[in-house]
């Protein structure tokens, strides 16, 4: 726990799913919180209360990912009111599933607008600050479809593989300045998005997974950690799937 004890994180999408397991993950070590959410206001505030009661700092914000200058201002509100950032993890993200033949030029923006360009205006935001106290971890919570692609996710692909791009070219350009840039990409994960999924549906794609078995929020979160830890600190530019080896090469 001693490791991430007076550490600030910031946590984008931080109110449910993946997001909501690396917050409680963090905070479970010691580590001070700030994260946004988009909608889910009575979640967030839930989660923001649980968290204090573990005895360290949180704050959730509302904040629109997509807004370069609302992101900005968030994160230098975080900075001021508790003193430092040392943790940004990127995880704020949206699914508009189709083919690519149905799919409207406003499904690939939100897609992209959220994922892609809400990673840079983050990451953007902490960067400058990482740089200049010579430490810092950025991880990017990814996806397998932006390492394999898959069908009806275009979009999602797109972004997802433009995100680990962007990790392992800006883990380069950080690196001399103490400061490490990972990915994390998880492949079928048990969230609101296999919500409608039948049962039948669920057990045919663990079926289709080495693992046999569809992972958990919480294996997301505990790979986060380990890539933030002490024992991951010659780790960087890395992009980690996280998908019991459904798109293992």
């Amino acid at each position: 726990m001693s490791e991430f004890k007076n550490k600030v994180a910031i946590v984008t999408g931080g109110s449910r799913g993946i997001g909501r397991a690396i917050v409680e993950a963090l905070a479970g070590r010691g580590c001070d919180i700030a994260f946004n959410y988009s909608k889910s206001h009575e979640a967030a505030l839930e989660l923001e209360k649980a968290i204090k009661a573990k005895g360290v700092r949180c704050k959730a914000e509302c904040v629109d990912i997509k807004d370069f200058e609302d992101v900005k201002e968030w994160i230098a509100q975080v900075k001021e009111d508790f003193g430092r950032v040392d943790i940004l993890v990127n995880n704020a993200g949206i699914v508009i599933d189709k083919p690519l033949m149905m799919m409207s030029r406003e499904d690939w923006d939100q897609v992209l607008d959220t994922n892609l360009s809400g990673m840079f205006n983050a990451a953007k935001a902490c960067i400058v600050t990482f740089m200049k106290q010579k430490s810092g971890d950025i991880v990017n919570i990814s996806s397998v479809s932006g390492v394999i692609g898959l069908p009806g996710q275009t979009n999602y692909s797109a972004s997802k593989g433009g995100m680990n791009a962007f990790t392992k070219a800006l883990a380069k350009e950080v690196a001399r300045y103490g400061v490490r840039v990972n990915a994390v990409a998880p492949g079928f994960i048990e969230t609101d998005i296999l919500s409608h999924f039948t049962d039948d549906k669920k057990k045919e794609i663990a079926d289709s997974i080495p693992l046999q078995r569809i992972g958990t929020p919480q294996d997301v979160a505990n790979c986060v950690v380990f890539l933030l830890s002490q024992g991951a600190q010659y780790m960087t530019g890395q992009i980690v799937q996280v998908d019991g080896g459904l798109a293992m090469r």
